[in-house]
């Protein structure tokens, strides 16, 4: 079980879970996670203006659109032997993602994820999993994901939507600075977990570093972006991804973009009868 891990995380490439119920009122219609503050008066960070903040809420949440997107990477992390792995990531927007993986041309796992749930096989080992997000929920410490935020997380989308009276942001030398003024709490049948968030953008508002931490606990983690591109259809793109895993739980993976192709593809997925599947508790 420890082989097989790594390897769905690896497939996947995915920092994502499926909340039950987030404590918010326009998660569910909404493309992103919508945080509202817990405190009706809490003031907007002195000194902010209010056409400075739209055009920053503007840069960060507008982008060029694409219907299809097949990605070439090459997948590292600290805890599989066998790295790096070569990786097709095939996003079709809002309705699935799918990826292959090899290693020395050698096929190696392959994934299927839609709104519905995760379905995933290791032909090392000959065994799959058909789940929905809780379980990846269960291996990385989170409890807030959904299939949408997985798609912004890949593509190197803020896939936070914080509202106005919870957002404090600043302007450094990196570029600009956003950060949660009080704690986001969300609430799933495991019970409630409240974070701290903070958002690093670039001078053009490319973002370049995410942490989320618990508040009440040293589980942490951290999504760096580097090495922004701007596709020919002006869709910008980050092709170095790093995921970084911290407290009870700890790993790294490091996600290399080789090359984008917008355009269809198929994506096959069938489970060999001779495979053990892999049962979720």
């Amino acid at each position: 079980m420890k082989k097989w891990i790594p390897l769905v995380i690896l497939t996947l490439f995915i920092f994502s879970c499926k909340s039950k119920k987030a404590v918010t009122d326009s998660a569910q219609n909404s493309d992103s996670l919508v945080i509202k503050n817990s405190d009706p008066n809490e003031p907007i960070d002195a000194g902010s203006n209010v056409a400075d903040r739209l055009n920053f809420y503007e840069k960060i949440y507008l982008h060029e659109k694409f219907d299809y997107l097949k990605i070439s990477s090459k997948i590292t992390a600290d805890n599989i032997r066998v790295s790096p792995l070569d990786a097709t990531i095939y996003i079709e927007t809002d309705k699935k993602i799918w990826s292959n993986i090899s290693f020395l041309v050698i096929p190696a796992a392959r994934a299927l994820i839609t709104p519905d749930g995760i379905k995933a096989m290791d032909r090392y080992n000959k065994n799959y999993i058909d789940s929905d997000f809780e379980y990846l929920n269960n291996l990385l410490n989170v409890n807030f994901f959904d299939y949408k935020n997985l798609e912004k997380l890949l593509i190197g989308r803020t896939f936070f939507t914080i509202s106005n009276r919870n957002s404090k942001i600043t302007k450094n030398m990196q570029g600009y600075q956003m950060e949660s003024v009080s704690n986001l709490k969300f609430t799933t049948a495991g019970g409630e977990r409240e974070y701290k968030l903070n958002l690093q953008y670039s001078e053009d508002y490319n973002l370049t570093d995410l942490k989320l931490k618990d508040v009440k606990s040293d589980d942490a983690v951290e999504i760096v972006y580097s090495n922004w591109e701007t596709q020919p259809n002006n869709v910008k793109l980050p092709k170095n991804v790093k995921i970084i895993i911290k407290g009870s739980k700890n790993s790294q993976i490091l996600l290399e973009n080789t090359n984008f192709v917008f355009s269809r593809m198929d994506t096959p997925y069938s489970v060999p009868s001779s495979y053990k599947k892999i049962e979720i508790k």
